[in-house]
């Protein structure tokens, strides 16, 4: 739903989103228009229950989803489920638990940049803004979907309260604070069964989940555990090119091999499957609030999430007795290739992250009102093991090497205000900060299941600190006419840089730069239908601390890292008009999208030097301009069926790229030319539930300079069309029962890794 509402109608429109099947808007929970009939944008009014970490007034549009609607219409295991069908948004989520690639793409971002998005919980951010790419995915698992409120979502960088990493989307999850005693307890079960090359297999897996709280006084508390068994499918297979082969008898000839072309269309030979999870998670979180008085709330939140991850893998080769074979000198229609001991191998991977949020809000609604927020996010352990000899001996054990993250993480802290010094003024202000610190260490080990680490392979550290003022005035001029003008000004550090391998490492320079990003809006409400509104903002993206400080050393240089790296700066516009449909039961909206961004980090081959480098650079300018549609209405045709559904287009291409020159004139990686969503939800009576919801993403490339064109294969990045149902049942006032599919039509799709194939949910629920 777009925020440049017309009030009055809009109360309505809102009034009846909240009563009637869902509409894909959290804003009728969430917010509530404020009673100056003249408000053409939307201001965040609390409500009771959970506070909002959205400023007061947001100068962009905005979409949401609501429990209910979750509940209904998507078959939710993990939290960024919800986000399935908003207007322009895909996550990454491979399988059921995906917690290293579940990246979140974007208007004019891809699935490698996830550092031009954010993530909040209850204000915590959930965000790893400590590296930009599929391995620094948004920590979902801090929060489970029966946690959930709401989820509201910003486009784009024109709110000043938040960094130059919004120049995609905020994300702001609120979860469930109890108004008096509850209890909830669920069960769900899933399975796929996966088809792909020489695999032939089911994966299931099971989460059970338990909720309690209370409001008693003033004090306010709410317990959630959860457990997540989930296996995956496999994503990754082993592979050699045919022109990599020598042409000779020598090798042990194996079966199995299967024939195909990579993503550019380049014979050659599927060997194995790898990467196939099994993910135990564990979730724990205790949120507490206390009413001081009637305007002022005291929150503390402490999350825990642990993983146990055991990846296995599976050979496609078999010699002449029928014996897989993982490694070694093998031939393969008569030419010898080799397979090196990692080529098909497990791993184990060991987490422990802890989240601290702790708040203090006044809301008077009167003059002045404040809040004091700060929050952590901790890797008290991360361990990753893998083994360098191969399977079959790695199963018992054997050689291999440990990567230790432990002492990573980031921190935040603001004081923010808000002055309404008249009726026709808001104005909002504040202070942050946000530290980032990796710490991660590789180390060689006897036993690479059980052992401890032994000499040091190789180390990463570093830090970056942002500390920023901003603020955003909103003036309602006129009855028609509202403008917001913002200003955020950054200081940015990056220090304390060291790069090793083995005993020798290389100390980098500290640096301090400033950077100035202004913001402004304008909406104009025509009548009690149309508003119309323009956008424009600054968003300037810092380099990450992986970004600077994650490479190698050979003798006492750098070989591939760049240390001196410029952020990205975006310029981004949008103007969009909405109008009510319906008498107040629809919304229609659209919006045309433009960015200008320079300096654009991704990793590129640097071909103005001799040899090449390949390492994240600056590619020199990217321009994206597209259109967004979207729409939303009840009781269409009949009483409780309800479409929700959107369209966008994007048009992403390198202007300029000149350590680069081949990529000139392609198009942004990742970001596929169209995409759309649409759900038809249908409730005939308050017991029964019914939804279809249908994906589709366009055209996309994932290199470059597009080479890529063959994209239905592994590395590849694919059109697609997916479809799933969901149907609910209300057994008893207390016990609910729902059944869905995802994928029902099987597409067989990727995004380098492949998604997920038809998959069966089912659960039971029962509240109290």
């Amino acid at each position: 739903m777009n925020t440049l509402y017309p009030s009055v109608r809009l109360r309505a429109l809102v009034t009846a989103v909240a009563t009637t099947l869902p509409v894909f808007s959290s804003i009728a929970s969430a917010h509530s228009v404020a009673s100056d009939a003249t408000d053409s944008q939307a201001q965040v009014i609390i409500n009771g229950g959970r506070p909002s970490s959205l400023p007061i007034e947001i100068p962009t549009t905005i979409e949401g989803i609501n429990a209910k609607t979750i509940e209904q219409t998507i078959n939710a295991i993990d939290a960024e489920d919800a986000l399935k069908y908003l207007p322009s948004l895909l996550v990454r989520k491979r399988y059921v638990g995906d917690y290293n690639h579940a990246v979140l793409a974007t208007r004019a971002s891809g699935t490698g940049n996830s550092a031009r998005s954010l993530i909040y919980a209850d204000g915590v951010l959930l965000s790893n803004l400590l590296g930009n790419g599929a391995s620094f995915t948004p920590r979902w698992g801090m929060v489970t979907p029966e946690e959930i409120e709401r989820v509201d979502v910003l486009y784009g960088p024109f709110s000043a309260a938040y960094p130059g990493n919004s120049a995609g989307a905020v994300v702001d999850y609120v979860t469930r604070m109890p108004q008096q005693f509850e209890a909830h307890a669920k069960i769900t079960g899933f399975s796929e069964q996966f088809q792909l090359y020489g695999t032939d297999q089911s994966y299931s897996g099971k989460q059970l989940s338990a909720s309690l709280g209370n409001k008693q006084g003033n004090l306010s508390w709410w317990v959630n555990v959860n457990q997540l068994d989930s296996d995956g499918h496999p994503l990754s297979f082993a592979n050699k090119l045919l022109s990599t082969g020598a042409s000779n008898a020598g090798g042990t000839v194996v079966s199995g091999a299967i024939p195909g072309k990579n993503p550019q269309g380049m014979d050659w030979w599927i060997l194995g499957a790898t990467g196939q999870y099994n993910t135990v998670q564990d979730h724990a979180k205790i949120k507490l609030a206390y009413d001081f008085s009637p305007t002022l709330r005291a929150s503390y939140t402490l999350g825990y999430w642990r993983n146990h991850m055991r990846s296995s893998a599976d050979s496609y080769l078999r010699d002449a007795v029928g014996n897989a074979i993982f490694s070694g000198d093998v031939n393969i229609a008569g030419k010898k290739y080799t397979l090196a001991a990692t080529d098909i191998a497990n791993s184990i991977n060991q987490l422990e992250h802890i989240t601290h949020g702790i708040n203090l809000k006044s809301n008077t609604r009167g003059v002045f009102d404040w809040e004091i927020a700060a929050s952590l996010y901790d890797y008290n352990k991360d361990i990753s093991r893998a083994p360098t000899v191969a399977i079959p001996a790695a199963n018992s054990g054997g050689a291999g090497r440990i990567t230790d993250g432990a002492g990573t993480g980031w921190n935040t802290f603001a004081v923010k205000g808000i002055w309404r010094p008249d009726a026709a003024h808001t104005t909002e202000f504040g202070y942050q900060r946000e530290a980032y610190q990796l710490r991660s260490k590789v180390s060689n080990t006897s036993d690479w299941q059980q052992a401890d680490a032994g000499s040091q392979v190789s180390a990463f550290q570093g830090n970056t600190q942002l500390q920023s003022l901003y603020a955003q005035d909103t003036w309602r001029m006129t009855a028609q006419w509202k403008a917001t003008v913002g200003m955020r000004v950054e200081q940015w550090d990056a220090n304390h840089g060291i790069i090793a391998s083995g005993t020798t490492s290389v100390g980098l320079p500290d640096r301090r730069e400033s950077y100035v990003s202004p913001k402004a809006a304008i909406a104009y409400r025509a009548n009690e239908d149309w508003t119309y509104k323009v956008s424009v903002g600054r968003a300037v993206r810092m380099p990450t601390v992986s970004e600077l400080y994650q490479g190698t050393v050979s003798t006492t240089s750098i070989v591939n890292n760049d240390p001196n790296l410029k952020p990205e700066k975006s310029w981004t516009t949008e103007w969009s008009a909405e109008r009510i449909l319906n008498e107040g039961q629809g919304l229609l909206r659209a919006t045309v999208f433009a960015e200008r961004t320079k300096d654009a980090l991704y990793s590129q081959t640097n071909t103005l030097v001799t040899p090449n480098i390949t390492n994240i650079q600056n590619v020199d300018e990217i321009h994206t301009h597209g259109i967004e549609i979207a729409y939303q209405e009840s009781d269409v045709f009949t009483k409780g069926l309800t479409l929700a559904a959107s369209l966008t287009y994007a048009d992403s291409t390198i202007t300029k790229n000149d350590r680069f020159a081949a990529s000139v004139g392609k198009k942004q990686p990742r970001v596929p030319d169209w995409r759309a969503n649409l759900v038809v939800s249908y409730q005939p009576n308050d017991r029964w539930s019914t939804s279809l919801g249908v994906r589709y993403s366009g055209k996309q490339y994932g290199s470059l300079d597009n080479s890529d064109s063959n994209a239905f294969t592994y590395l590849g990045f694919s059109s697609f069309v997916v479809a799933d149902v969901r149907v609910r049942y209300q057994l008893a006032r207390q016990w609910s029962a729902s059944l869905g599919v995802d994928n029902i039509n099987n597409k067989k799709y990727w995004a380098f890794h492949p998604y997920t194939q038809r998959s069966v949910v089912a659960e039971l629920k029962w509240d109290f």
